[in-house]
């Protein structure tokens, strides 16, 4: 794609827009880069892209601008019907997301994976995989380092293993990964798409470009990704934890990968240190993406035993009078709450709430019941979640992390476990679900210290 002397504006410069600005400097392009938003953060990067001759506006745009360009990248937060991509669209200026403009790039093979759930285990447990057998994967995308900042250096047959979202998924053209990976999907982002057909249609461009070259992995325990594979043009296998399908499958106490009719035994779960039952699955898809991709078995293994899980997805922190703490902050949705409930004994202890993405807590109500002792609730959600789960537990209110896990520890006796769980957004009261999960382990080691 030549881009040198085109006119092209980049809406958001979080990670993704930033990359997608310096990436289309580097490419010659006439770089405007805007956001709506004013902070001290990004009142900074604005003078960094400005130091490399990217014009840069924050809180307004010029409309005449937007008017003049040939094509327009937009990060993940920008809605439809923003002004600028109206703007756009009545001039039928092309908007894409910055993973299609970053794909324009890549030398090697991509490998896309999706989902509401598990996206970022997936994608690290890929890499390492496909490091012990020696490939050299770039691991990128939402976990981390943008698509467009790692592209350049992907060299020839390097694999960019590529964490997308539907944001991202939404708006993109000739996006064409060698290998697509859904892991699951349940409600999310409503307060983004709207409702649960745009963000379906949004996770399925993942294989849309796919042809009979390349390779589709399905999660055939979710019924609505296993009936998807009439709509495909590539090569589909699935995984699966309950029965034995075309690809990686559990048969009793063992993992086992079956891609021609040729079983072999993966491991057993006794040797898998990722603790939760739901990573199971995520394992087989994992091991099954990998040999598609070139892995050898053994390395693919090596790598498997050794790896022990991410910051703020189902983490234990402490034990503390018998009482254990698991950082859950990960967990923006209900479904991944109902993963992580469902991997925990019953008396549980469960820190929920944040900013809700039009989710329905009412479809765990019932596990609630079964597992849940208290419920302490944060943020903006709580009156929310309290009316969906009404009855189901006792319920308490915290105005902070500190103060939930203080009223946890007072509800909680030997044996119980407390989870940080959330099924929201932390933007009501942190910056990330890193920054939320750092502030639950902090105040855990803070009463094991007393």
């Amino acid at each position: 794609m030549i881009l040198d002397g085109k006119k092209i504006i980049v809406v958001g410069i979080g990670i993704s827009g930033r990359a997608a600005s310096l990436l289309l400097k580097k490419q010659g392009a006439i770089v405007y880069a805007i956001d709506s938003h004013t902070t001290q953060e990004l009142s900074q990067v604005a003078k960094k892209l400005k130091t490399k001759g990217i014009r840069v506006e924050l809180g307004k745009y010029t409309p005449g601008f937007v008017k003049a360009a040939d094509l327009i990248v937009v990060s993940p937060g920008v809605k439809d019907g923003s002004d600028i991509l109206d703007i756009a669209e009545s001039r039928s200026i092309p908007i894409i997301s910055e993973i299609e403009l970053a794909s324009w790039f890549c030398k090697g093979p991509i490998i896309a994976v999706t989902g509401t759930n598990g996206k970022s285990t997936i994608v690290t447990l890929i890499g390492l995989m496909l490091e012990a057998s020696g490939k050299r994967p770039v691991v990128c995308g939402n976990i981390g380092k943008a698509f467009s900042e790692a592209v350049l250096d992907i060299r020839e047959g390097q694999p960019a293993v590529v964490e997308v979202s539907s944001f991202q998924l939404k708006r993109i053209d000739k996006f064409k990964p060698k290998i697509a990976l859904i892991s699951n999907i349940t409600q999310n982002h409503f307060d983004w798409h709207g409702n649960f057909i745009d963000y379906f249609a949004s996770k399925k461009n993942i294989y849309k470009n796919q042809d009979s070259s390349d390779f589709c992995i399905l999660n055939y325990d979710d019924k609505k990704i296993m009936a998807l594979e009439h709509e495909l043009g590539s090569r589909v296998y699935y995984y699966s934890v309950k029965k034995k399908v075309r690809g990686a499958y559990l048969k009793g106490g063992d993992l086992i990968l079956n891609t021609d009719a040729n079983e072999k035994k993966i491991c057993s779960i006794s040797d898998i240190e990722l603790p939760g039952r739901h990573n199971v699955s995520n394992i087989l898809a994992c091991t099954l993406c990998s040999y598609l991709a070139g892995a050898g078995l053994k390395d693919i293994v090596g790598a498997l035993t050794r790896f022990k899980g991410l910051d703020h997805r189902f983490q234990q922190v402490s034990t503390i009078d018998g009482v254990r703490y698991i950082n859950d902050s990960k967990a923006t949705t209900v479904d991944a709450c109902k993963a992580a409930l469902n991997s925990c004994a019953e008396n549980v202890i469960l820190i929920a709430g944040g900013r809700d993405k039009g989710s329905d807590y009412k479809v765990i109500k019932e596990l609630v019941r079964d597992k849940v002792k208290s419920i302490i609730l944060i943020g903006e959600a709580k009156e929310k979640i309290r009316a969906d789960l009404a009855g189901a537990a006792n319920m308490f209110e915290a105005s902070s992390i500190d103060e939930a896990v203080a009223i946890s520890r007072e509800r909680a006796a030997s044996g119980d476990t407390v989870l940080l769980s959330p099924m929201c957004a932390s933007f009501d009261m942190f910056s990330n679900y890193k920054d939320r999960g750092s502030a639950f382990k902090q105040a855990v080691l803070r009463l094991q210290a007393v």
